[in-house]
């Protein structure tokens, strides 16, 4: 034993000295909720593989949105489930449609307490279920798909959505949807890029959720599991064109992607911790195989360790309260 004795277990030695010295902290204002409003329903709907979260209502979106404002998150990401779909995904440009009537819902029930977001993606439009426009052969076609983009993003910056969620994985999405906003004089209305989304088993609770019309999958758009270089790549690309933000998704399962981008980033780096992640968790502990409560606060804190600035996770509002508490 040297005459000087290293115990790093003096520093773990109470509950208020481990408080004292940790690296990384939640906080509310760090949380982002997605949430889900659909079409025809006239009470919010359970989704089966995702307990504790639901379709909503216009109605029940609003009290939910002002829920959530008080337990001081940092905003929300709204999906749209609509009725009808059809190749093009017609009804996310419609003023009227499902996701931007839910847009100008939660605008003017959040005031300035939340940040509204809105995704931007055609996947819960199309009857095909793929992100984009396809072509006579079946492949997405990226520059049609672009000119429904360009489209999308007018009308959520009309409805009053913040910041636009570019969740398509088209190359040059981010430039064209800038261009767009600023020669329409939307030039406050802010970018989060999905710039590292990769093609993913845990996105299978979502398809449920949003009612996904996909027969086989993404990989031809999204990226490969087995790159990580590719995702600087990417990111680097969406700063290029504009973003104000750029995202790494899934986030458990790429947290050396989001440590890469959060080390060079020049820009707000965000993840999202997807429904599969979310449904693992919920499964496991529904069967007593984990403490739900440590394994939700363990999950988060890794991607905030990781280097996310922003968690967009489903326990946004059970983590802010029990934050509070």
């Amino acid at each position: 034993m040297s005459q000087r004795s290293i115990r790093p277990r003096r520093l773990r030695s109470t509950p208020a000295m481990r408080r004292l010295v940790a690296e990384t902290r939640l906080h509310p204002a760090d949380l982002v909720l997605p949430m889900f409003v659909r079409e025809g329903i006239t009470e919010p709907v359970a989704i089966g593989s995702m307990p504790g979260v639901v379709h909503h209502t216009l109605d029940s979106l609003k009290s939910a949105i002002a829920g959530a404002a008080e337990t001081g998150i940092g905003g929300v990401m709204l999906f749209g489930v609509p009725l009808e779909k059809d190749a093009v995904g017609s009804g996310a440009t419609d003023p009227d449609g499902i996701l931007n009537a839910g847009i100008r819902a939660a605008v003017a029930e959040a005031g300035d307490a939340l940040v509204v977001q809105s995704d931007l993606c055609l996947d819960e439009f199309t009857d095909h279920g793929h992100c984009g426009v396809l072509d006579a052969l079946g492949r997405v076609d990226n520059e049609a798909t672009l000119e429904r983009y360009r489209d999308m993003a007018l009308v959520q910056a009309a409805s009053g959505a913040q910041m636009l969620g570019l969740s398509g994985m088209m190359d040059g999405q981010t430039g064209v949807v800038r261009e767009a906003l600023e020669g329409s004089g939307f030039v406050d209305t802010a970018i989060l890029a999905y710039a590292a989304k990769y093609a993913s088993a845990y996105y299978g609770p979502f398809r449920e959720a949003v009612n996904s019309s996909l027969v086989g999958d993404r990989r031809a758009y999204q990226m490969d599991a087995a790159n990580r270089r590719e995702g600087m790549l990417e990111v680097d690309l969406d700063i290029a064109e504009g973003a104000d933000v750029v995202m790494v998704k899934p986030a458990g399962s790429y947290l050396d992607v989001l440590a890469d981008v959060a080390a060079s980033s020049t820009v707000p780096v965000w993840a999202y911790q997807v429904s599969g992640e979310y449904a693992m968790i919920e499964a496991a502990a529904a069967n007593g195989w984990i403490d739900r409560e440590r394994a939700i606060d363990e999950s988060v804190l890794a991607i905030k360790r990781a280097g996310a600035d922003v968690v967009l996770t489903y326990w946004a509002v059970e983590l802010a309260e029990r934050l509070r508490r």
